[in-house]
């Protein structure tokens, strides 16, 4: 897997049922970028302590309620009207990339935020999807568990 957290989504979202259960993960509240670094905190043996968590966390908030939520609500809200109207429809996937764009920028800030804390100590490393995750329901934990089968095959 790649070491910079954006090529990291694009190849984990890319596994045979990674985007269903994050999907389901998202639809239970959880954020799929925090997500998706949370796994790739794993991958590079990071440790995981809430406070770091709540560095995360914090740097997904205003980004996540002030730019990609609008966008993502914008394109759901056109998701009708579009099926019909082919310049509507046009709009819609600008907005969609958008959405995406600023996804992007998210997983870069969320990759700065963690890019100095060491690396390759295996201990601890498996709680962040769990941390991440807290609060989904049962339907989100077994999300959870598809998508780390999905991306490590554990």
């Amino acid at each position: 897997m790649s070491s910079d957290l954006w090529s990291f989504s694009l190849d984990a979202y890319a596994r045979p049922g990674a985007e269903r259960a994050c999907l389901q993960l998202q639809s239970a509240g959880t954020n799929v970028c925090l997500l998706l670094c949370g796994l790739w905190l794993e991958h590079r043996g990071v440790v995981f302590n809430e406070l770091r968590l709540l560095q995360l966390r914090e740097v997904v908030e205003g980004w996540d309620a002030g730019v990609i939520q609008p966008l993502r609500a914008l394109r759901g809200q056109w998701k009708a009207a579009a099926a019909d109207d082919t310049d509507l429809n046009i709009l819609r996937e600008k907005v969609k990339a958008l959405e995406l764009e600023g996804e992007r920028i998210l997983l870069s800030r969320l990759e700065k935020t963690a890019q100095q804390w060491p690396q390759n100590d295996k201990a601890g490393t498996t709680a962040w999807l769990e941390g991440v995750a807290a609060d989904t329901t049962n339907v989100g934990r077994d999300a959870l568990h598809q998508l780390r089968v999905a991306v490590t095959g554990t």
